[in-house]
């Protein structure tokens, strides 16, 4: 099922007239380790204009006792270790 399917099957409960489109962030696919979140990583990402590697360190970080364990650190290590790379090449 594609994620328009979800959000068109999830519309808020009310009356017929005041019903409202179910945000993407009410709809997860594959688990609950970001729903259950008070501020999902992307709400957070996004809000601050975050790059792709500090995003991903951020998602990575939020969800590892959840779902990835280890492993997820891991990948926020290898993220941060891109971004350390990247800083001092600019510096060169």
């Amino acid at each position: 099922m594609g994620i328009e399917r979800m959000l068109e099957e999830n519309y808020e409960k009310g009356p017929k007239d005041a019903r409202k489109k179910a945000s993407a962030t009410t709809i997860q696919v594959g688990g609950n380790h970001y729903k259950d979140m008070k501020i999902q990583p992307v709400e957070y990402i996004q809000a601050n204009n975050l790059g792709y590697c500090e995003g991903n360190v951020i998602k990575y970080v939020s969800r590892f006792k959840s779902k990835g364990g280890v492993e997820d650190l891991r990948k926020a290590k290898h993220f941060i270790d891109l971004l350390i790379e990247a800083e001092l090449s600019e510096e060169d």
